[in-house]
Protein backbone atom coordinates (compact mmCIF):
# COMPACT_ATOMS: atom_id res chain seq x y z
CA UNK A 1 0.00 0.00 0.00
CA UNK A 2 1.38 3.48 -0.83
CA UNK A 3 2.53 5.79 1.96
CA UNK A 4 0.59 8.86 3.08
CA UNK A 5 2.83 11.11 0.99
CA UNK A 6 2.51 8.90 -2.08
CA UNK A 7 -1.28 9.00 -1.78
CA UNK A 8 -1.49 12.71 -1.04
CA UNK A 9 0.67 14.11 -3.83
CA UNK A 10 -1.63 13.23 -6.75
CA UNK A 11 -4.74 13.98 -4.69
CA UNK A 12 -3.48 17.45 -3.76
CA UNK A 13 -2.50 18.08 -7.37
CA UNK A 14 -6.10 17.28 -8.33
CA UNK A 15 -7.41 19.51 -5.54
CA UNK A 16 -5.32 22.43 -6.81
CA UNK A 17 -6.31 21.82 -10.43
CA UNK A 18 -10.00 21.71 -9.53
CA UNK A 19 -9.68 24.89 -7.47
CA UNK A 20 -7.85 26.74 -10.22
CA UNK A 21 -10.55 25.75 -12.73
CA UNK A 22 -13.30 27.03 -10.42
CA UNK A 23 -11.48 30.27 -9.52
CA UNK A 24 -10.82 31.08 -13.18
CA UNK A 25 -14.57 31.33 -13.80
CA UNK A 26 -14.65 34.64 -11.91
CA UNK A 27 -12.03 36.41 -14.02
CA UNK A 28 -8.50 37.61 -13.43
CA UNK A 29 -7.36 40.10 -10.81
CA UNK A 30 -3.99 41.30 -9.53
CA UNK A 31 -2.89 39.99 -6.11
CA UNK A 32 -1.86 42.77 -3.72
CA UNK A 33 1.84 43.42 -3.20
CA UNK A 34 1.40 43.30 0.60
CA UNK A 35 0.80 39.55 0.34
CA UNK A 36 3.93 38.83 -1.70
CA UNK A 37 6.63 36.67 -0.11
CA UNK A 38 10.19 35.95 -1.15
CA UNK A 39 10.59 32.36 -2.26
CA UNK A 40 13.91 31.94 -0.44
CA UNK A 41 12.39 33.19 2.81
CA UNK A 42 9.39 30.89 2.46
CA UNK A 43 11.65 27.90 1.88
CA UNK A 44 13.76 28.78 4.91
CA UNK A 45 10.65 29.24 7.08
CA UNK A 46 9.17 25.94 5.88
CA UNK A 47 12.41 24.16 6.74
CA UNK A 48 12.41 25.77 10.17
CA UNK A 49 8.79 24.68 10.62
CA UNK A 50 9.70 21.13 9.63
CA UNK A 51 12.55 21.18 12.14
CA UNK A 52 10.30 22.37 14.93
CA UNK A 53 7.62 19.84 14.06
CA UNK A 54 10.16 17.09 14.63
CA UNK A 55 9.58 17.76 18.31
CA UNK A 56 6.50 15.54 18.17
CA UNK A 57 5.88 11.90 18.88
CA UNK A 58 5.28 9.72 15.80
CA UNK A 59 1.51 9.52 16.13
CA UNK A 60 1.31 7.95 12.66
CA UNK A 61 3.43 4.92 13.62
CA UNK A 62 2.15 1.84 15.47
CA UNK A 63 5.13 2.13 17.83
CA UNK A 64 3.13 5.06 19.23
CA UNK A 65 0.65 3.28 21.51
CA UNK A 66 0.06 6.02 24.02
CA UNK A 67 -2.78 8.52 23.96
CA UNK A 68 -5.80 8.86 21.64
CA UNK A 69 -3.77 10.40 18.86
CA UNK A 70 -3.35 9.50 15.23
CA UNK A 71 -3.16 11.39 11.93
CA UNK A 72 -6.23 11.90 9.75
CA UNK A 73 -6.75 9.76 6.68
CA UNK A 74 -4.97 11.27 3.64
CA UNK A 75 -8.31 11.68 1.88
CA UNK A 76 -9.55 13.78 4.81
CA UNK A 77 -6.49 16.00 4.41
CA UNK A 78 -7.25 16.37 0.70
CA UNK A 79 -10.89 17.21 1.45
CA UNK A 80 -9.91 19.74 4.10
CA UNK A 81 -7.37 21.36 1.77
CA UNK A 82 -9.89 21.57 -1.07
CA UNK A 83 -12.34 23.53 1.09
CA UNK A 84 -9.64 25.47 2.94
CA UNK A 85 -8.57 27.08 -0.34
CA UNK A 86 -12.00 28.75 -0.25
CA UNK A 87 -12.16 28.97 3.57
CA UNK A 88 -15.94 28.77 4.03
CA UNK A 89 -17.50 29.56 7.39
CA UNK A 90 -20.36 27.22 8.31
CA UNK A 91 -21.92 29.66 10.73
CA UNK A 92 -24.23 31.20 8.13
CA UNK A 93 -25.33 30.01 4.71
CA UNK A 94 -23.80 33.00 2.93
CA UNK A 95 -20.46 32.07 4.51
CA UNK A 96 -20.49 28.46 3.37
CA UNK A 97 -23.48 27.38 1.30
CA UNK A 98 -21.83 24.27 -0.17
CA UNK A 99 -20.16 23.05 3.03
CA UNK A 100 -23.29 23.77 5.08
CA UNK A 101 -25.11 21.26 2.89
CA UNK A 102 -22.27 18.80 3.38
CA UNK A 103 -22.49 19.31 7.13
CA UNK A 104 -26.20 18.51 7.13
CA UNK A 105 -25.50 15.38 5.09
CA UNK A 106 -22.77 14.04 7.39
CA UNK A 107 -24.75 14.90 10.52
CA UNK A 108 -27.69 12.94 9.11
CA UNK A 109 -25.36 9.97 8.50
CA UNK A 110 -24.05 10.17 12.07
CA UNK A 111 -27.60 10.32 13.41
CA UNK A 112 -28.60 7.28 11.36
CA UNK A 113 -25.54 5.41 12.64
CA UNK A 114 -26.96 5.71 16.15
CA UNK A 115 -30.53 4.91 15.12
CA UNK A 116 -31.91 8.44 15.24
CA UNK A 117 -34.64 9.33 12.77
CA UNK A 118 -35.76 12.93 13.14
CA UNK A 119 -32.99 14.89 14.81
CA UNK A 120 -31.17 18.20 15.24
CA UNK A 121 -27.40 18.42 15.20
CA UNK A 122 -24.25 19.97 13.87
CA UNK A 123 -20.48 19.67 13.91
CA UNK A 124 -18.42 21.37 16.60
CA UNK A 125 -14.76 22.17 17.14
CA UNK A 126 -14.42 19.49 19.82
CA UNK A 127 -16.16 16.94 22.02
CA UNK A 128 -15.82 19.41 24.90
CA UNK A 129 -17.93 22.02 23.10
CA UNK A 130 -20.36 19.33 21.93
CA UNK A 131 -20.85 18.12 25.51
CA UNK A 132 -21.23 21.72 26.68
CA UNK A 133 -24.06 22.19 24.19
CA UNK A 134 -25.78 18.98 25.31
CA UNK A 135 -25.55 19.98 28.96
CA UNK A 136 -26.72 23.51 28.15
CA UNK A 137 -29.88 22.04 26.61
CA UNK A 138 -30.21 19.65 29.56
CA UNK A 139 -30.15 22.58 31.99
CA UNK A 140 -32.82 24.42 30.02
CA UNK A 141 -35.01 21.31 29.89
CA UNK A 142 -34.71 20.65 33.63
CA UNK A 143 -33.88 23.96 35.32
CA UNK A 144 -32.65 23.68 38.87
CA UNK A 145 -31.81 19.98 38.58
CA UNK A 146 -28.35 18.42 38.52
CA UNK A 147 -26.37 16.23 36.19
CA UNK A 148 -25.09 12.77 37.12
CA UNK A 149 -22.09 11.12 35.45
CA UNK A 150 -19.80 8.27 36.38
CA UNK A 151 -16.61 8.89 38.33
CA UNK A 152 -14.71 7.52 35.31
CA UNK A 153 -16.43 9.76 32.78
CA UNK A 154 -14.43 12.49 31.06
CA UNK A 155 -13.55 15.43 33.29
CA UNK A 156 -15.30 17.76 30.85
CA UNK A 157 -18.66 17.00 32.48
CA UNK A 158 -17.71 18.28 35.91
CA UNK A 159 -16.03 21.31 34.31
CA UNK A 160 -19.01 22.12 32.10
CA UNK A 161 -21.44 21.75 35.01
CA UNK A 162 -19.47 24.40 36.90
CA UNK A 163 -19.41 26.59 33.81
CA UNK A 164 -23.21 26.54 33.31
CA UNK A 165 -24.01 26.66 37.03
CA UNK A 166 -25.46 23.16 37.40
CA UNK A 167 -24.78 20.76 40.26
CA UNK A 168 -22.64 17.86 39.03
CA UNK A 169 -22.77 14.47 40.75
CA UNK A 170 -20.01 11.90 40.23
CA UNK A 171 -21.47 8.39 40.56
CA UNK A 172 -19.17 5.56 41.72
CA UNK A 173 -18.19 2.85 39.25
CA UNK A 174 -18.27 -0.92 39.57
CA UNK A 175 -15.37 -3.35 39.31
CA UNK A 176 -15.12 -2.90 35.55
CA UNK A 177 -15.30 0.90 35.47
CA UNK A 178 -18.97 1.16 34.47
CA UNK A 179 -21.39 3.49 36.23
CA UNK A 180 -22.76 1.77 39.34
CA UNK A 181 -26.50 1.35 38.76
CA UNK A 182 -27.39 0.95 42.43
CA UNK A 183 -25.55 4.15 43.32
CA UNK A 184 -27.19 5.93 40.39
CA UNK A 185 -30.68 4.83 41.40
CA UNK A 186 -30.04 5.91 44.98
CA UNK A 187 -29.17 9.36 43.64
CA UNK A 188 -32.21 9.44 41.34
CA UNK A 189 -34.54 8.69 44.27
CA UNK A 190 -33.66 12.08 45.78
CA UNK A 191 -35.34 13.80 42.82
CA UNK A 192 -32.48 16.22 42.22
CA UNK A 193 -31.16 14.82 38.92
CA UNK A 194 -32.43 16.09 35.57
CA UNK A 195 -29.85 14.45 33.29
CA UNK A 196 -27.75 11.31 33.44
CA UNK A 197 -24.62 11.13 31.30
CA UNK A 198 -23.65 7.65 30.12
CA UNK A 199 -20.30 7.08 28.44
CA UNK A 200 -19.85 4.88 25.38
CA UNK A 201 -16.10 4.43 25.61
CA UNK A 202 -14.44 6.02 28.63
CA UNK A 203 -11.16 7.72 27.88
CA UNK A 204 -9.32 5.81 30.57
CA UNK A 205 -10.33 2.20 29.96
CA UNK A 206 -12.59 2.36 26.91
CA UNK A 207 -15.53 1.09 28.95
CA UNK A 208 -19.14 1.32 27.74
CA UNK A 209 -21.69 2.16 30.41
CA UNK A 210 -24.85 -0.03 30.50
CA UNK A 211 -26.93 2.38 28.42
CA UNK A 212 -29.85 -0.04 28.24
CA UNK A 213 -30.02 -0.32 32.02
CA UNK A 214 -30.06 3.46 32.41
CA UNK A 215 -32.81 3.68 29.79
CA UNK A 216 -34.79 1.16 31.85
CA UNK A 217 -34.41 3.36 34.95
CA UNK A 218 -36.12 6.19 33.09
CA UNK A 219 -39.41 4.31 33.35
CA UNK A 220 -39.30 4.97 37.10
CA UNK A 221 -37.66 8.41 37.24
CA UNK A 222 -37.96 11.56 35.16
CA UNK A 223 -34.60 12.44 33.64
CA UNK A 224 -32.87 12.98 30.32
CA UNK A 225 -30.08 10.72 29.06
CA UNK A 226 -27.04 12.13 27.33
CA UNK A 227 -24.56 9.76 25.68
CA UNK A 228 -20.94 10.85 25.62
CA UNK A 229 -19.71 8.70 22.75
CA UNK A 230 -16.90 11.11 21.86
CA UNK A 231 -14.33 8.33 21.91
CA UNK A 232 -16.25 5.12 21.30
CA UNK A 233 -19.21 6.19 19.18
CA UNK A 234 -18.03 4.74 15.87
CA UNK A 235 -17.81 1.27 17.44
CA UNK A 236 -21.57 1.15 16.96
CA UNK A 237 -20.67 0.16 13.38
CA UNK A 238 -19.28 -3.19 14.57
CA UNK A 239 -21.39 -3.75 17.69
CA UNK A 240 -22.47 -7.39 17.75
CA UNK A 241 -19.23 -8.46 16.06
CA UNK A 242 -15.62 -8.71 17.26
CA UNK A 243 -16.94 -9.71 20.70
CA UNK A 244 -18.66 -6.35 21.28
CA UNK A 245 -21.97 -6.59 23.14
CA UNK A 246 -24.59 -4.91 20.91
CA UNK A 247 -27.18 -4.27 23.65
CA UNK A 248 -25.82 -0.96 25.05
CA UNK A 249 -25.28 0.36 21.53
CA UNK A 250 -28.81 -0.51 20.44
CA UNK A 251 -30.18 1.45 23.40
CA UNK A 252 -28.48 4.70 22.34
CA UNK A 253 -31.33 5.45 19.93
CA UNK A 254 -33.60 5.86 22.97
CA UNK A 255 -31.42 8.57 24.53
CA UNK A 256 -31.98 12.31 24.26
CA UNK A 257 -28.60 13.51 22.98
CA UNK A 258 -25.32 12.10 21.71
CA UNK A 259 -21.81 13.43 21.27
CA UNK A 260 -19.28 11.80 18.94
CA UNK A 261 -15.84 12.97 17.76
CA UNK A 262 -14.99 12.28 14.11
CA UNK A 263 -11.48 13.54 14.88
CA UNK A 264 -10.90 10.39 16.91
CA UNK A 265 -12.08 7.21 15.19
CA UNK A 266 -13.60 9.09 12.25
CA UNK A 267 -10.14 9.72 10.73
CA UNK A 268 -10.57 13.52 10.72
CA UNK A 269 -8.19 16.39 11.49
CA UNK A 270 -8.70 18.30 14.73
CA UNK A 271 -11.13 19.74 15.52
CA UNK A 272 -14.23 17.92 14.48
CA UNK A 273 -16.81 16.94 17.07
CA UNK A 274 -20.57 16.56 16.71
CA UNK A 275 -23.65 16.89 18.88
CA UNK A 276 -27.00 15.27 18.05
CA UNK A 277 -30.42 15.74 19.64
CA UNK A 278 -33.34 13.36 19.22
CA UNK A 279 -35.87 16.17 19.61
CA UNK A 280 -35.42 18.94 17.00
CA UNK A 281 -37.50 21.33 19.10
CA UNK A 282 -34.54 21.87 21.45
CA UNK A 283 -33.36 24.32 18.81
CA UNK A 284 -35.48 26.88 20.64
CA UNK A 285 -32.78 27.10 23.31
CA UNK A 286 -30.37 28.50 20.72
CA UNK A 287 -32.69 31.19 19.38
CA UNK A 288 -30.98 34.49 18.62
CA UNK A 289 -30.80 36.98 15.79
CA UNK A 290 -28.02 38.66 13.85
CA UNK A 291 -29.14 41.43 11.47
CA UNK A 292 -25.98 41.24 9.39
CA UNK A 293 -25.55 37.44 9.28
CA UNK A 294 -28.73 35.55 8.47
CA UNK A 295 -29.91 37.30 5.34
CA UNK A 296 -29.19 35.18 2.25
CA UNK A 297 -31.66 32.38 2.89
CA UNK A 298 -34.87 31.60 4.72
CA UNK A 299 -33.46 28.14 5.48
CA UNK A 300 -32.08 27.36 8.93
CA UNK A 301 -28.52 28.60 9.28
CA UNK A 302 -26.26 26.26 11.26
CA UNK A 303 -25.22 29.16 13.46
CA UNK A 304 -28.80 29.38 14.66
CA UNK A 305 -28.47 25.97 16.35
CA UNK A 306 -24.92 26.26 17.64
CA UNK A 307 -23.25 27.97 20.59
CA UNK A 308 -20.17 28.49 18.45
CA UNK A 309 -20.16 31.13 15.75
CA UNK A 310 -17.40 30.80 13.14
CA UNK A 311 -16.71 27.15 12.31
CA UNK A 312 -14.59 25.77 9.46
CA UNK A 313 -16.58 24.53 6.50
CA UNK A 314 -13.43 22.59 5.66
CA UNK A 315 -14.18 20.21 8.55
CA UNK A 316 -17.53 19.33 6.98
CA UNK A 317 -15.93 18.87 3.54
CA UNK A 318 -13.23 16.57 4.94
CA UNK A 319 -15.75 14.40 6.77
CA UNK A 320 -18.10 14.34 3.78
CA UNK A 321 -15.33 13.14 1.46
CA UNK A 322 -14.11 10.56 3.97
CA UNK A 323 -17.57 9.06 4.49
CA UNK A 324 -18.16 8.98 0.75
CA UNK A 325 -15.14 6.67 0.41
CA UNK A 326 -15.28 4.92 3.81
CA UNK A 327 -19.02 4.86 4.55
CA UNK A 328 -20.54 4.28 7.97
CA UNK A 329 -20.86 0.52 7.54
CA UNK A 330 -19.13 -2.47 9.08
CA UNK A 331 -17.27 -3.03 5.81
CA UNK A 332 -16.41 0.67 5.47
CA UNK A 333 -15.14 2.71 8.38
CA UNK A 334 -16.10 -0.17 10.67
CA UNK A 335 -13.28 -2.29 9.23
CA UNK A 336 -10.77 0.28 10.49
CA UNK A 337 -12.09 0.00 14.04
CA UNK A 338 -12.32 -3.79 13.86
CA UNK A 339 -8.56 -4.05 13.24
CA UNK A 340 -7.76 -2.06 16.38
CA UNK A 341 -10.27 -4.06 18.39
CA UNK A 342 -8.72 -7.37 17.26
CA UNK A 343 -5.25 -6.07 18.11
CA UNK A 344 -6.37 -5.05 21.60
CA UNK A 345 -7.98 -8.42 22.36
CA UNK A 346 -4.98 -10.33 21.04
CA UNK A 347 -2.52 -8.21 23.03
CA UNK A 348 -4.55 -8.75 26.19
CA UNK A 349 -4.20 -12.49 25.60
CA UNK A 350 -0.44 -12.22 25.03
CA UNK A 351 -0.04 -10.15 28.19
CA UNK A 352 -1.95 -12.81 30.13
CA UNK A 353 0.56 -15.41 28.92
CA UNK A 354 3.58 -13.35 29.94
CA UNK A 355 5.52 -13.80 33.16
CA UNK A 356 6.62 -10.15 33.14
CA UNK A 357 3.30 -8.39 32.53
CA UNK A 358 -0.14 -8.65 34.15
CA UNK A 359 -3.46 -7.60 32.54
CA UNK A 360 -5.31 -4.88 34.45
CA UNK A 361 -8.66 -5.19 32.68
CA UNK A 362 -9.90 -6.93 29.54
CA UNK A 363 -10.39 -4.36 26.76
CA UNK A 364 -13.95 -3.61 25.79
CA UNK A 365 -12.98 -1.54 22.75
CA UNK A 366 -9.35 -0.91 21.76
CA UNK A 367 -7.65 0.31 24.95
CA UNK A 368 -5.29 -2.18 26.61
CA UNK A 369 -4.27 -1.80 30.27
CA UNK A 370 -1.54 -3.79 32.00
CA UNK A 371 1.29 -3.47 34.50
CA UNK A 372 4.68 -5.02 35.28
CA UNK A 373 4.57 -8.12 37.48
CA UNK A 374 5.44 -6.77 40.93
CA UNK A 375 4.14 -7.70 44.36
CA UNK A 376 3.31 -4.26 45.78
CA UNK A 377 1.50 -1.22 44.46
CA UNK A 378 4.52 0.97 45.10
CA UNK A 379 6.70 -1.35 43.03
CA UNK A 380 4.07 -1.47 40.26
CA UNK A 381 3.94 2.31 40.19
CA UNK A 382 7.71 2.70 40.06
CA UNK A 383 8.14 0.06 37.36
CA UNK A 384 5.32 1.51 35.23
CA UNK A 385 6.91 4.95 35.42
CA UNK A 386 10.31 3.52 34.52
CA UNK A 387 8.92 1.62 31.51
CA UNK A 388 7.14 4.72 30.26
CA UNK A 389 10.26 6.85 30.60
CA UNK A 390 12.72 4.36 29.16
CA UNK A 391 10.49 3.47 26.25
CA UNK A 392 9.98 7.07 25.18
CA UNK A 393 13.62 8.11 25.57
CA UNK A 394 15.23 5.16 23.78
CA UNK A 395 16.88 6.78 20.76
CA UNK A 396 17.36 3.55 18.82
CA UNK A 397 14.07 1.75 19.40
CA UNK A 398 11.52 4.02 21.14
CA UNK A 399 8.07 2.88 22.13
CA UNK A 400 5.41 5.32 23.29
CA UNK A 401 2.97 4.31 26.02
CA UNK A 402 0.79 6.16 28.53
CA UNK A 403 -0.22 5.53 32.12
CA UNK A 404 -3.48 5.47 34.07
CA UNK A 405 -3.54 6.03 37.82
CA UNK A 406 -5.69 3.50 39.69
CA UNK A 407 -6.55 3.48 43.38
CA UNK A 408 -5.87 0.53 45.67
CA UNK A 409 -9.60 -0.17 45.74
CA UNK A 410 -9.67 -0.45 41.94
CA UNK A 411 -6.95 -3.10 42.06
CA UNK A 412 -8.88 -4.95 44.75
CA UNK A 413 -12.18 -4.83 42.85
CA UNK A 414 -10.43 -6.54 39.94
CA UNK A 415 -9.04 -9.30 42.14
CA UNK A 416 -5.44 -8.27 41.59
CA UNK A 417 -3.22 -9.70 44.31
CA UNK A 418 -0.82 -6.86 45.03
CA UNK A 419 0.02 -5.54 48.49
CA UNK A 420 -1.61 -2.13 48.93
CA UNK A 421 1.33 -0.43 50.60
CA UNK A 422 0.35 2.90 48.99
CA UNK A 423 -2.96 4.50 47.99
CA UNK A 424 -2.68 3.50 44.34
CA UNK A 425 -0.40 2.96 41.39
CA UNK A 426 0.06 3.80 37.74
CA UNK A 427 -0.72 1.08 35.23
CA UNK A 428 0.32 1.18 31.61
CA UNK A 429 -2.29 2.06 29.03
CA UNK A 430 -2.11 1.63 25.27
CA UNK A 431 -4.64 2.93 22.75
CA UNK A 432 -4.59 0.77 19.61
CA UNK A 433 -6.74 3.04 17.45
CA UNK A 434 -4.52 2.75 14.38
CA UNK A 435 -5.42 -0.31 12.29
CA UNK A 436 -1.72 -0.83 11.60
CA UNK A 437 -1.37 -1.88 15.25
CA UNK A 438 -2.76 -5.28 14.27
CA UNK A 439 0.19 -6.08 12.01
CA UNK A 440 2.73 -4.50 14.37
CA UNK A 441 1.46 -6.19 17.51
CA UNK A 442 4.19 -8.84 17.76
CA UNK A 443 6.92 -6.22 17.71
CA UNK A 444 5.01 -3.99 20.13
CA UNK A 445 4.52 -6.80 22.64
CA UNK A 446 8.14 -7.91 22.37
CA UNK A 447 9.36 -4.39 23.05
CA UNK A 448 7.10 -3.83 26.08
CA UNK A 449 8.06 -7.20 27.56
CA UNK A 450 11.72 -6.23 27.19
CA UNK A 451 11.06 -2.95 29.03
CA UNK A 452 9.37 -4.87 31.83
CA UNK A 453 12.42 -7.08 32.18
Amino acid sequence: MPTTSEQLRPWLDRVLANHESWAAEFGQFTPHDSLALKESEVEAALDELASRLRDNYPFFHPRYAGQMLKPPHPVAIAGYAAAMLINPNNHALDGGPATAKMEREVVRQLAEMFGYGEHLGHLTSSGTIANLEALHVAREMHPGLGVAYSADSHYTHSRMCKLIGVAGHAVPVDGTGKIDLDALESLLRKGKIGTVVVTAGTTGLGVVDPVHEVVALRSRYDFRIHVDAAYGGFFSLIAGTEGIDPVPWQAIRHCDSIVVDPHKHGLQPYGCGAVLFADPSVGRFYVHDSPYTYFTSDELHLGEISLECSRPGAAAAALWLTLKLLPLRSDGLGAVLAAGRRAAVRWHELIGQSDRLVPYQRPELDIVTYFPAESTLSAIDAASGRMLREGMTDKDDPIYLSTLRAGADAFGMRGIAAVADVAGARVLRSVLMKPESEGYLGRLHERVVALAG
